[in-house]
């Protein structure tokens, strides 16, 4: 296409503005610690996560060129590719991870140690970052005009308006404050219950209700009704139709579930919550799991196309000296070498009860699953990236391979969850990584300078995401 061409990035690629500063370091870590904790806390909520890409982008803006009097685009994209790292790697981890703390509540295993949760972020964050450079000229460069990239794009605009004025950042904190305030009358002073529920026990047992919180309507703001209407969709569906058809054609027969004295109790005797937790939740794992098999299924043609294209760009990686600044990424001997450690650290460290196949399987379906999470945000945004039915599909791989080599019991259980948690996050930051990249591709950043700040960001948020799990799980 012509206009692929034709495109020039807001700074030109000859000239040098400041980018990689400390200023920006800084307050990239401390946004990606602080929206990682906020995804993982929507993410063990409501089962979903969103980008923070437009907001650090808009917040840093207000920082840098509001508070600080600086007039850096490229500081301003620094900060949000640094910041938005938090939560990517969150919305990796919680999708995994709070299995092994159920188990452990269950005694069936030991909750993970922090160490253990740091490393299996690190190396997947890593991982994500790592396989997405490749795929930077195929996808973001060459796609150009054809893949949206939504958040990315937005993430540009936001820059791109911020040159013109920093008033667009007004908005975001006037939101934060506003947020904080409710949530201080809600959960702090207990004027009014932020959660409303109304149950029914009996041959028709079900419930209505709803989470009256702020990030729940930013979630459905940024989603969008379409998404927000499949969610609302299965609510009814679950507590409407499933649990009072369990309740109502189980009716005096004995369900697997006791009371304090040890006896089964009739179906119609049980409250909808238990309902949920002992019926309803495995169903709708087993759909998850369905969807995600089907859309894998769908996209086939397009993950074969994406995974070509990824392997012919690879030879054309722009990583010398001489390249122009807007092309050069980090060099592949490089990027090579760092895969073949996290492999052999994955394999060899005790921390990890992964055999020589798992950490095969982990850098093979890393980089298949960085390919599809990197097109996929391309069409429809990170914030409805598929994270969990990729994850999903991995864990039955990887279960399935793990148990035909002898990998059994509590070590093989914990084997898979390890598997799926990193390609989880490899899936969720290599999205995140091609959202940056888009913005910096339009602003005319340096993507070997982003990459770096990437990994700075996943470095950080490794090193908190198991304190959020661990006060979350409390």
């Amino acid at each position: 296409m012509d206009n692929k061409k034709e495109f020039k990035p807001f700074i030109p690629a000859d000239k040098v503005m400041p980018e990689f500063t400390v200023a920006s370091v800084i307050i990239g870590l401390i946004l990606a610690v602080i929206f990682g904790a906020a995804n993982a806390y929507l993410g063990v909520r409501v089962g979903m996560t969103v980008s923070a890409s437009i907001p650090a982008a808009v917040i840093s803006m207000g920082v840098i060129r509001v508070i600080m009097k600086k007039d850096s685009i490229l500081e301003n994209n620094m900060v949000q590719t640094i910041g938005s790292a938090g939560e990517s790697l969150a919305a990796g981890a919680v999708f995994t991870l709070p299995a092994i703390f159920m188990w452990a509540k269950e005694g069936k295993a030991t909750s993970p140690s922090f160490i253990t949760i740091a490393l299996i972020a690190l190396c997947g964050g890593i991982l994500g970052v790592l396989f997405m450079v490749p795929l930077r000229t195929a996808l973001i460069v060459e796609e150009h005009g054809t893949l949206p990239y939504p958040e990315g794009t937005a993430c540009a605009e936001v820059l791109l308006a911020g040159e013109e004025g920093g008033s667009k950042s007004k908005l975001v904190f006037s939101g934060l404050g506003i947020s904080a305030v409710y949530k201080f009358i809600a959960d702090g002073l207990c004027l009014f219950p932020s959660e409303v529920d109304f149950s029914f026990k009996g041959s028709y047992t079900c419930a209505v209700g709803m989470d009256v919180l702020p990030a729940l309507s930013g979630v459905g703001y940024i989603c969008g009704p379409k998404v927000s209407s499949y969610l609302f969709a299965g609510g009814i569906l679950s507590y409407l139709v499933l649990m009072p058809a369990i309740a109502f054609f189980g009716g005096d027969s004995l369900s697997s579930v006791a009371d304090d004295a040890g006896n089964l109790l009739p179906f119609n005797q049980l409250d909808p919550g238990t309902i949920w937790s002992k019926y309803i939740r495995y169903i709708g794992a087993g759909a998850v799991a369905a969807g995600g098999i089907i859309s894998l299924i769908k996209s086939a043609p397009l993950i074969v196309s994406t995974f070509k294209q990824a392997m012919g760009s690879m030879a054309k990686n722009h990583a010398n000296a001489d390249a122009p600044r807007t092309q050069r990424d980090l060099p592949m001997p490089v990027i090579l070498g760092i895969v073949v450690v996290i492999a052999l650290a994955i394999w060899l460290l005790p921390i990890f009860p992964v055999s020589p196949l798992g950490a095969i399987i982990v850098v093979v379906f890393g980089f298949f699953f960085a390919t599809v999470s990197s097109r996929m945000v391309g069409l429809i945004g990170s914030s409805n990236n598929p994270v969990s039915g990729m994850a999903i599909a991995t864990l039955i791989i990887a279960t399935l391979l793990l148990k035909a080599t002898g990998t059994t019991g509590t070590s093989g259980m914990i084997g898979a969850i390890c598997i799926g948690s990193i390609i989880c996050i490899v899936a969720a930051i290599a999205g995140d990584t091609s959202q940056d990249l888009k913005t910096g591709f339009i602003v005319g950043a340096t993507p070997k300078l982003q990459q770096i700040g990437e990994m700075v960001g996943v470095i950080a948020s490794s090193a908190a995401i198991g304190y959020v799990l661990y006060l979350l799980n409390a």
